[in-house]
């Protein structure tokens, strides 16, 4: 049972990191790794889908994020949001690479929805482009031990 607890637990604050609130997966992941009684396979697994299910949710937000873009409890400021867009018209889907920066990625996520970017096609691109980072994460990990 804490196996499925320490993957639930990485799952979760991967998914919460992704979205438009603050929160870090990199640590949790880092220190299951250097503990070394888990699976890489499903610490990266469970990081990877955990985070593209959260930056979904900033899709979802997206879609209606025009009646709350100038509210002040809203997140995602409207001059942000703006820029997003314009690099999201700019560059496009393949933005979505992008989607795991620390700074921006989460507002290309919101853009995503607001500009209707299929769903399809944004879990894959988001995926590829969190994988990838959590990889390299894992990599340069695993070299320093």
């Amino acid at each position: 049972m804490f196996d499925f607890a320490a993957y639930a637990g990485l799952f979760s604050a991967a998914f919460v990191a992704a979205t438009i609130f603050p929160m870090q997966s990199e640590a949790i992941l880092v220190g299951l790794i250097l503990s070394d009684r888990y699976s890489l396979a499903g610490l990266f697994l469970a990081a990877s889908v955990g985070n593209t299910l959260g930056a979904a949710v900033n899709w979802f937000i997206g879609r209606g994020v025009e009646q709350f873009r100038d509210r002040r409890w809203f997140p995602v400021t409207p001059e942000k949001l703006d820029r997003a867009q314009v690099w999201y018209r700019k560059y496009g889907k393949w933005s979505l690479l992008l989607s795991w920066l620390p700074i921006g990625g989460d507002a290309i996520t919101v853009a995503a929805g607001v500009l209707k970017e299929p769903l399809p096609i944004f879990l894959i691109l988001v995926f590829i482009g969190k994988s990838i980072r959590y990889l390299v994460l894992t990599a340069a990990t695993l070299s320093l031990v």
